[in-house]
């Protein structure tokens, strides 16, 4: 799949392209949850994922993540994996977020941006994931997907409309992917 990033100096142009990502394999336990840090599998699997999401020609330009430790490390390998040097957003909110409030964030992202990624937990990214997903996409992502929304997960979505209109069944599933080193 090749990324068709559309410049954002064409005003006619709405075309927007979203990834929606769980973060990759964490330890069973920590201090507390939110400070749960990725295993070396972890690591190398969301090192894997973005140098998928650099195979598919998927740039970043605009980065929203949890503020855990684990998805803020998670960000880390797979923008490090894609080489992307794009500082996220670190949002709290995302950390216990519901489906509706995750997409609520997903709304409320710069109008500029065309190209973004969301890195969060389970099962808000995978109820999301199935949320967007209008039906008109690749069968095979489709079917992966069903089939479970593991660590390392990565659902790559395109819209069409300002982000502010994301809503469900509303983006359509170009690829699903499960970063494995």
């Amino acid at each position: 799949m090749e990324n068709r990033r559309v410049s954002s100096s064409d005003p006619t142009s709405s075309q927007r392209r979203l990834v929606l990502m769980r973060h990759a394999k964490a330890e069973a336990w920590g201090e507390d949850d939110h400070d749960r840090c990725l295993t070396e599998k972890g690591r190398a699997d969301a090192t894997a994922a973005g140098r998928w999401l650099a195979e598919l020609g998927f740039i970043a330009d605009h980065a929203l993540v949890s503020s855990a430790t684990r998805t803020r490390e998670t960000w880390d390998l797979v923008s490090g994996g894609a080489g992307w040097e794009l500082a996220p957003v670190i949002e709290d909110a995302l950390f216990t977020a519901s489906p509706e409030t995750a997409l609520d964030l997903l709304r409320d992202s710069p109008a500029e941006t065309v190209s973004m990624i969301a890195v969060g937990h389970n099962p808000t990214i995978a109820y999301l994931a199935q949320m967007l997903d209008d039906g008109s996409g690749d069968a095979e992502a489709s079917a992966g997907m069903v089939g479970g929304y593991p660590t390392s997960a990565v659902s790559v979505f395109d819209f069409d409309g300002d982000w502010a209109d994301l809503d469900m069944a509303s983006a359509s599933l170009r690829a699903f992917h499960v970063g494995r080193s």
